[in-house]
């Protein structure tokens, strides 16, 4: 179940038969995240301010040599530094991770616009495709897009955002339903406004902030899967700074090397950390909101 979906269940009763509140999320979390969203922001716009040596410099000598003052994250079967090539594969997970989110989510909207608006008949149909898609785990989907694209970064953008595509247009179709019967959009239906007007002045701006919760918390789980392609080999791959292929290239070396993927690894969970409360924050203001 999706945290927007768990926004949506009622909490349990107290003895009294009052809602009990929801905890918040912890103030500190939350800033937290935000400054490791900042500095991965850095990490993908200027990299060379956080990088200490060129990610892709060759130095034999150098290989398979433990976190030190020289190389934080120790190096690599080349002598490459690893904590710089962490930081240039920050761009290409996240490019790949926030364009899978953007091709899911524009797919999802669609549909969740026509299914909640679009009629009966429509919104049965889609119901009857979602429930299909939903019958298959979301990596399976992806890795039958590729099998039939073949392998590559883009190939793995675009098969995880088809695979996410299903999920978001079923929450996506429950917030649009939930706008559509609102109060102020019947006093809309009543002054007369069409139903154009109404959609593009009511429904989809209330829809944005949830919208935008859903996006930030889908980012994380992109990056997990188009990692988890590419440490298949189906998506990017080595040598390329990226972190599902560098844990790829390191998995060899696991018993006599574990910074080649513990490091790689460390920033996956955390920048799907991050995201998630990030997301969180963002549901429990929405939620406050209304």
């Amino acid at each position: 179940m999706s945290e927007l979906e768990l926004r949506a269940v009622p909490g349990p009763a107290t003895a009294g038969g009052a809602p009990r509140r929801r905890l918040p999320i912890p103030r500190a979390s939350t800033m937290l995240a935000l400054a490791f969203a900042a500095y991965l922001a850095v990490a993908v716009v200027a990299p060379g301010l956080l990088e200490t040596s060129d990610p892709n410099a060759i130095a034999p000598r150098d290989a398979f040599e433990p976190p030190s003052g020289a190389h934080w994250f120790g190096t690599d079967e080349s002598g490459r530094d690893v904590y710089s090539r962490v930081v240039a594969g920050s761009g290409a997970s996240l490019a790949i991770g926030v364009a899978a989110t953007a091709i899911g989510l524009a797919i999802g909207l669609v549909l969740g616009l026509i299914a909640a608006l679009g009629g009966r008949a429509l919104d049965f149909a889609i119901g009857r495709i979602n429930e299909v898609l939903f019958a298959f785990p979301g990596i399976l989907l992806a890795l039958l897009v590729i099998v039939l694209w073949g392998p590559g970064p883009v190939t793995a953008t675009i098969a995880v955002g088809l695979s996410t595509a299903p999920g978001y247009a079923r929450i996506i179709r429950g917030e649009l339903l939930s706008i559509r019967d609102s109060g102020y959009v019947e006093a809309a239906r009543v002054l007369g406004h069409g139903g154009g007007r109404i959609v593009a002045r009511h429904v989809l701006p209330n829809a944005l902030v949830p919208v935008a919760a859903l996006a930030t918390l889908g980012i994380g789980q992109a990056v997990v899967w188009a990692s988890s392609l590419s440490y298949l080999g189906l998506g990017a791959q080595p040598p390329a700074a990226e972190w599902g292929a560098m844990l790829s290239a390191g998995r060899t070396y696991i018993t006599t090397a574990w910074w080649l993927t513990v490091f790689p690894g460390l920033m996956i969970v955390l920048t799907t950390l991050a995201t998630t409360v990030l997301g969180r924050a963002l549901t429990a203001r929405d939620g406050g909101r209304r």
